[in-house]
């Protein structure tokens, strides 16, 4: 009698791999947190962490970098969910270091890179080791360069040149005291996985992710939406526009895009058929420089 071979869907693999490396590192680690803006990725995150425990609770807090400049749909997402599965959050916040003397705003009013101090701040005061964060290496090349356990040494900096090598599924958690790992178990992820993956799980998301009407100011090619932290510069017109947000990032750098796709399915079949990244689509603070995300993961930021 033969049997029928046994297969595993790309998606299950996926999640597999995924659910291998959040148990290692709580496994190897002493104080790992979870990296949360409220995107698409850091919640698809956050239920992998609750099915990599399951039944019990996840065994680690929630960390969340608020600059002060985000979407409220995206904070009320935030406190609901994580109240949802009785998980700690800390809010490290970008204001309250502005306030101290910390870090100093920036004239462009941007303070993606005002994160990274407080940030590294965080990560000193709480002790923690290891930082799942939620990037993929589809999303822009310095990302690419990462591992899934990426070192970072004592002053929280990364060397691209300097990582080490992973073989299999062995990873080395070995570190001194003060250096610490950044660990990205959606390495292997793409966009569109990162969507079927919800539609399959029926994750709720913010309803930023999905077509509504809003109005918008065209910069540079790009629709970003009018609101406190990001006025109408002088000769600038708004108008309403049916747009849908493919990341999530600070209202004064994160464009929408153009579109009609207000389910699931429909966003789905966008981004299949996309060609450009959701960060060289949508995200203001990438256009700086041709490596102004390179420049900042070396500063130690995610």
């Amino acid at each position: 009698m033969s049997r029928a071979p046994y297969r595993v869907s790309h998606l299950d693999a996926l999640e597999a791999e995924s659910l291998f490396i959040m148990r290692e590192v709580v496994a190897e680690f002493e104080r790992p947190v979870l990296l949360f803006s409220g995107g698409k990725d850091s919640i698809v995150m956050l239920r992998l962490a609750e099915k990599a425990f399951a039944p019990g609770r996840i065994p680690f807090p929630v960390m969340h970098v608020d600059t002060g400049h985000n979407f409220p749909e995206v904070l009320e997402y935030r406190d609901r969910r994580v109240g949802e599965l009785n998980v700690q959050l800390i809010v490290a916040s970008v204001q309250e270091a502005i306030d101290s003397g910390l870090v100093r705003e920036s004239g462009d009013g941007m303070r993606n890179r005002i994160q990274t101090p407080v940030l590294l701040d965080a990560v000193e005061k709480y002790r923690f080791d290891a930082l799942f964060g939620g990037a993929r290496r589809d999303e822009e090349k310095a990302r690419a360069k990462e591992r899934v356990f990426s070192f970072r040494d004592d002053f929280g900096q990364w060397d691209p040149r300097n990582q080490r090598p992973e073989l299999w599924a062995l990873y080395n958690a070995r570190i001194a005291p003060g250096e610490s790992i950044r660990v990205f178990p959606l390495s292997n992820w793409t966009e569109l996985d990162v969507w079927h993956y919800i539609a399959r799980e029926g994750i709720p998301l913010p309803d930023i992710y999905y077509a509504h009407d809003r109005e918008v100011v065209d910069r540079n090619g790009m629709f970003y939406a009018i609101n406190e932290f990001l006025p109408l510069r002088s000769g600038e017109k708004p108008f309403v526009e049916r747009v849908r947000y493919r990341t999530v990032g600070d209202a004064s750098c994160t464009a929408a895009v153009r579109s009609d796709a207000d389910t699931i399915d429909k966003v789905i079949d966008e981004v299949a058929a996309t060609r450009i990244t959701e960060r060289g689509a949508t995200r203001g603070d990438d256009k700086v420089s041709e490596a102004a995300m390179e420049d900042r993961k070396r500063e130690g930021y995610f």
